[in-house]
C-alpha cells in the first residue's frame, strides 16, 4: 500500500477520494514479470499471496451539494507536483503533499521534531485545550484526577457559544470541504479508547503514549422515542440529570452499584444465566427508560443475542473506566484511529525497525523437508529470509483461505453541519447508540467527531457509523442516517423545517472482518508464519492488543511484550557494532541526550503531527 495502517489508516479528504476511487475500480495487478520464479530452488516450493485487496467492498459515496462548483477547486497550500501519496488517480491531490516527505524505506522520524500546528491545518492551540488527556499510569492518579477535573472545567468554556449554532449552522459548500481538505483525518475504522482498557494500559507500559495526544469524549447519548438525549453516567450526572426523576435515579444508582461488584452477588443473577440481559434488567424494577439507557448507551450490548453475564460484565467495564480521564469512560487520539498504528511504528524506527511503503510481496518460499518458510520474494525479485513471518490476512490468497468464514462490518462516514445534539459548546465528542431500526438488524454504532479533534474542519463535524453487516453498508446505515440526519440538497432544505443536521458529504463501505479465525483454517500455511485480522466491529482495542501479543509469545515464550523503552542515553552499543552511517541506514533516528524535563513535558503535551503518514 502506499500509506501507513491498512485498514487502520486515516486520510485527509482528497485522500480518501483517491481510496474510494481505488476501492470501486478495483482494477488487478497483473504482474508481467516472472523472473522472481528462477530465486526458487528444487527443495522449496512457493504459497503466491494475493495480488488484490478484497476486504472493501459496496463502496458509494454521495455529495449533497453542488459537485461542479468544487472541480478546479484544489486543497488549501497543496503542492501538486510531488507524488500522489496514499491515493491514487487524477481527483486526489497528493494526500501526503501536506507533510515533509522523508524517503519511501525510511525509518520514521521522532514525533518531537516535529511541530503539530504547521502545514496540518490544525486549529489554533486554544481550540484544542478543552478536553485534550495526556495518558498517564495510576501512580499519577493525583494528576489523572485533576485532569479530569480541568477537563470538566475547561469542557464549558472551551468553545463559545454560538448565538446561531443552534438554528441556523453556518453554510458549507462541497468546495469548502476541498479547499479545506487537509483539515479531514478520516478513519476507516471508528474506534474509542476505554480509558481501562489493554490499548491504554500497553500505551502506558511501552511509553508509546508520548507521541500522541488524546481528547475525551465528553458524552454519552441515547436513541429514544425519535429523539437524541443525553445520557447521565456518572453519579454526579445521574443526581444532576432533569431527565429522570427521583425515584429514577434511586433506581439507576442502586442498579449500577449492584453491577460494579455482581460477582458478589450470584443470587441476584443465577437464576437468569440463560435469560438475555435485556430480560434480566426487566426483572430488576427498571424504568423502561432506565432499561433502554442501560441496554444501549451503558452495556452497549445487544438486546436479543447478548447474555446476562456478557450484560453485566460490559456494564462493570463501563462503570470502571469512568472517571479515569474524564467524565465517560472513552478516549479519542487527536488527529484519528490511524495515529496509534504510527506511534508503534515510530517506537519501533528509533530502535531500528523499517517500514517499507508500496513494496509489494510475491510469494512465501517454503522448504518443501522442513514444511517451515524460509523467505519471500518482493516484487524487485529479491529475496528476503527471516526465521518468522507475520501476514496480515488479506495477503492470503483464496487457495490458503478456501475453509475460513469472514464476518464483514458495515460503514459509513458523514461530513454533517451541526451535531446531532445541540448545547452551549459546539465542540463535543459524543457517542450514541441507535437501537435496530428492524427485527433481524443490528444496533448502530454511532460517533459524532467535532473539529478540536483535529479530524474535520470548523463548522463541520465528522460521523463515523458502524454495524456488524446483515447487507450493504448503505442498506444497514442508510436507515438510521435518514432518522438522524437530513438528507436533502440545500435548496430543497430551505423549503423544510430546521432542526436535523444536513448531510453534506457520505460514503458507505462494507470491510471485511477476519477477527476471531483461527490459524488452522487457513490451509497448507508453514508453522512460522503468523496471521494477523484486520479490525474487529468492537468499539474498543482488545481484540487486536490480543492478538499482537499472542503472536508475540507464540514466538518469544521467554520475552516480555512491549516492555517500557530504555532512554536514549542508557543505551550501551557494542565496539564493534556498525554505525548507522555504514550500513547505510543514514536515516535512523541518532542516540542522543534528552532534553530538560520542562522542555520534555511541553513537548509531550504537544498534539503530535500526523508525520507516521510521510512517505
Amino acid at each position: 500500500r502506499n500509506y501507513y495502517g491498512g485498514n487502520w489508516a486515516s486520510f485527509s479528504f482528497s485522500g480518501l477520494l483517491s481510496w474510494i476511487k481505488e476501492n470501486q475500480q478495483k482494477t488487478d495487478t497483473n504482474d508481467e514479470c516472472e523472473d522472481w520464479r528462477k530465486l526458487i530452488l528444487e527443495n522449496e516450493e512457493v504459497i503466491s499471496l494475493s495480488k488484490k485487496d478484497k476486504t472493501i467492498q459496496h463502496v458509494e459515496d454521495f455529495c449533497f451539494g453542488d459537485q461542479d462548483s468544487a472541480e478546479d477547486v484544489e486543497e488549501a497550500g497543496a503542492l501538486p507536483k510531488l507524488p500522489v501519496f496514499g491515493a491514487s488517480g487524477a481527483e486526489g491531490v497528493a494526500q501526503e503533499s501536506e507533510k515533509e516527505c522523508p524517503p519511501v524505506e525510511s525509518a520514521l522520524p521522532e514525533a518531537e521534531s516535529r511541530e503539530p500546528e504547521k502545514a496540518t491545518g490544525a486549529e489554533p492551540a486554544s481550540a484544542t485545550e478543552g478536553n485534550d488527556a495526556e495518558v498517564t499510569s495510576e501512580n499519577e492518579s493525583s494528576h489523572s484526577t485533576a485532569l479530569g477535573e480541568s477537563t470538566r472545567e475547561l469542557g464549558k468554556t472551551e468553545a463559545a457559544p454560538s448565538e446561531t449554532s443552534a438554528q441556523e449552522p453556518k453554510k458549507i459548500t462541497y468546495s469548502q470541504i476541498v479547499r479545506e481538505g487537509r483539515r479531514f483525518n478520516i478513519d476507516l475504522v471508528s474506534k474509542l479508547l476505554y480509558s481501562r482498557g489493554l490499548l491504554i494500559d500497553l500505551l502506558i507500559k511501552s511509553n508509546v503514549s508520548r507521541y500522541a495526544e488524546f481528547k475525551n469524549a465528553t458524552r454519552i447519548l441515547a436513541f429514544r422515542e425519535g429523539k437524541v438525549e443525553q445520557v447521565p453516567c456518572s453519579r454526579a450526572d445521574v443526581f444532576n440529570s432533569k431527565q429522570l426523576t427521583m425515584v429514577e435515579k434511586r433506581m439507576l444508582m442502586k442498579f449500577l452499584t449492584f453491577c460494579l461488584d455482581y460477582e458478589q452477588h450470584p443470587d441476584e443473577y443465577r437464576d437468569y444465566e440463560n435469560s438475555t440481559f435485556s430480560q434480566f434488567l426487566s426483572t430488576r424494577k427498571l424504568t423502561p427508560s432506565l432499561q433502554h439507557f442501560i441496554l444501549h448507551s451503558i452495556a452497549m450490548v445487544s438486546e436479543t443475542d447478548c447474555s446476562t453475564l456478557e450484560g453485566l460484565q460490559a456494564t462493570k467495564k463501563f462503570l470502571q473506566c469512568l472517571g479515569r480521564y474524564g467524565n465517560t469512560p472513552f478516549l479519542f487520539p487527536l488527529y484519528g484511529q490511524g495515529e496509534i498504528p504510527q506511534c508503534f511504528c515510530r517506537l519501533c524506527a528509533v530502535f531500528g525497525g523499517i517500514y517499507c511503503l508500496r513494496h509489494s510481496v510475491q510469494c512465501l518460499v517454503v522448504d518443501k523437508e522442513s514444511g517451515r518458510c524460509k523467505a519471500i520474494v518482493d516484487h524487485f525479485g529479491q529475496r528476503i529470509s527471516a526465521n518468522y513471518f507475520i501476514v496480515e490476512d488479506s495477503y492470503l490468497s483464496e487457495s490458503v483461505c478456501t475453509n475460513v468464514c469472514y464476518r464483514q462490518i458495515s460503514r459509513a462516514v458523514l461530513i454533517t453541519d451541526q451535531s446531532v445534539l445541540n448545547t452551549d459548546s459546539e465542540q463535543q465528542v459524543s457517542i450514541l447508540t441507535v437501537p435496530p431500526v428492524d427485527p433481524g438488524k443490528p444496533a448502530v454504532c454511532v460517533i459524532e467527531l467535532c473539529s478540536s479533534t483535529m479530524t474535520c474542519m470548523k463548522d463541520t463535524y465528522l460521523v463515523h457509523l458502524t454495524c456488524p453487516s446483515t447487507g450493504t453498508a448503505r442498506e444497514d446505515l442508510e436507515p438510521v442516517v435518514q432518522k438522524l440526519f437530513n438528507l436533502n440538497t440545500e435548496e430543497e432544505t430551505e423549503n423544510e423545517e430546521l432542526g436535523k443536521p444536513r448531510v453534506l458529504w457520505a460514503v458507505y463501505f462494507n470491510m471485511r472482518d477476519s477477527s476471531g479465525i483461527d490459524k488452522n483454517s487457513y490451509d497448507g500455511l508453514p508453522s512460522n508464519v503468523y496471521v494477523c485480522s484486520g479490525p474487529d466491529s468492537a468499539l474498543g482495542n482488545d481484540c487486536a492488543v490480543k492478538q499482537a501479543e499472542t503472536i508475540f509469545q507464540e514466538m518469544f515464550p521467554t520475552e516480555e511484550f512491549c516492555p517500557p523503552p530504555p532512554n536514549p542515553e542508557d543505551i550501551i552499543y557494542d565496539e564493534d557494532e556498525i554505525a548507522p552511517e555504514e550500513s547505510g541506514f543514514s536515516n535512523l533516528p541518532e542516540t542522543k541526550p534528552e532534553s530538560s524535563s520542562e522542555e520534555s513535558s511541553s513537548r509531550d503535551s504537544t498534539a503530535v503531527k500526523k508525520e507516521g503518514n510521510d512517505e
